[in-house]
């Protein structure tokens, strides 16, 4: 009897262990554990001269996806989380493409990032000969999606929409202050952005009444801009305008606060340093009252200050970068929740009809037309008070605008 009771005690336990590996090799939906994760690829340059901008971008992506997994990840797909594969485009065009190959072999449903135009272009491209969407952040050279890839898709406003807001708020907040500038001088860096910028507004602003004195280019790297500066004191006009990076900007402030250059405004467009937390922060006083039309986040949203307070609560500076590719991850999260796949088709065809308003932005809800988001908008701001404030349109401002700054 007792050698029965220990065959069936042995039957017993076979069968359950058997029953317990079934278990484990079910399907996720059977066993009751959670789906597979959706990989996304996040690209930001975080070795290398934009180390700083991609530090920003990677930062809002990591958040966002923390905060759609906390939410419940992807509902349509039984609370499938999202999981970050991150590629550090290095600065180069090259390395941003190497990092987009990789990620294909990973497996990554869609992109979202690049930051600097050269490294969108060439990574768009890669991503488009496997049908993988691409969100891109800032870039905004219009080559990006006037190529008519259908995998790409520019969130942010690109190169005209930004130089037509800039002088349309330029104009504004001139009369505003009764038409005081008449005079301009370009500053601009000697590559393709900075050239670009400069001829655009030397056509464009005189058109309005505003005087081009002179168009100053310079290198990048630069070391000084003594020179530059003294060119500038002796044209003294009312307004400048640098189309340069980061260092050339902070060095332009510094040297032009040392041999008292006070034109009646600093405006910048798409500056590097002008709407840049660091150039505040390290010097106040050369940043006090610089203008620029910028990419931002709207200060009336409650979720974009929230999201500043995080970040700054660990000791990080928030920078553009941070909201606007924050907001790239969650379009691309309500494109999957909508689309109810991981499907890349599925993706890019909920995101080419997108209405998506849960953004950080200062833009209207989401509208794509070959690959641009019509509702994106840039926003004037100004440096007061050792602080980043929105000065123009009134919609989203913060603060009035200082104009004449040297008054």
């Amino acid at each position: 009897m007792k050698l029965i009771n220990h065959a069936l005690g042995r039957r017993t336990v076979l069968k359950g262990g058997a029953a317990i590996v079934a278990t484990l090799a079910a399907p996720a939906i059977v066993r009751g554990a959670e789906p597979d994760p959706i990989k996304i690829g996040i690209l930001q340059p975080v070795t290398g001269a934009l180390a700083q901008d991609g530090e920003y971008g990677r930062r809002g992506a990591e958040f966002a996806i923390a905060d759609i997994n906390e939410a419940g990840g992807i509902k349509a797909l039984d609370g499938a989380k999202l999981e970050m594969v991150f590629g550090d485009a290095r600065s180069t065009p090259e390395a941003g493409t190497q990092e987009v190959e990789r990620m294909q072999e990973e497996g990554v449903v869609a992109i979202v990032g690049g930051f600097a135009s050269p490294i969108c272009l060439a990574a768009s491209q890669a991503a488009a000969r496997y049908d993988l969407p691409y969100i891109v952040d800032v870039g905004v050279s219009d080559q990006i999606v006037d190529r008519g890839l259908a995998n790409t898709f520019r969130f942010a406003p690109g190169f005209a929409l930004c130089t037509a807001a800039a002088v349309e708020n330029l104009i504004r907040i001139n009369e505003a202050a009764g038409k005081p500038a008449k005079t301009v001088a370009l500053v601009h860096e000697d590559g393709l952005f900075g050239s670009g910028l400069a001829k655009l507004m030397a056509a464009e602003l005189p058109k309005h009444g505003f005087e081009i004195l002179e168009m100053l280019a310079v290198p990048t790297p630069s070391r000084d801009l003594s020179n530059v500066v003294l060119q500038l004191r002796s044209l003294n006009p009312d307004l400048i305008i640098p189309s340069t990076y980061y260092g050339e900007t902070v060095l332009l402030a510094r040297t032009m606060q040392q041999q008292r250059v006070r034109p009646m405004g600093v405006y910048a467009v798409l500056n590097g340093a002008a709407s840049n937390r660091r150039f505040v922060s390290e010097f106040p006083e050369a940043a006090e009252n610089v203008m620029d039309c910028n990419h931002w986040h709207d200060p009336r949203n409650e979720k974009a200050t929230s999201l500043q307070e995080r970040i700054e609560a660990d000791g990080n500076q928030y920078n553009y970068n941070t909201p606007l590719n924050y907001s790239c991850v969650g379009l691309l999260a309500d494109a999957i929740e909508r689309a109810a796949t991981a499907d890349r088709a599925g993706i890019i065809e909920a995101l080419a009809s997108s209405t998506y308003a849960d953004h950080l932005m200062p833009y209207g809800a989401t509208k794509f037309e070959n690959g641009q988001n019509m509702g994106a908008a840039p926003v004037s701001t100004q440096v007061q008070s050792g602080d980043i404030k929105v000065v123009f349109p009134e919609e989203f401002a913060n603060a009035e605008p200082n104009f004449p700054s040297n008054a």
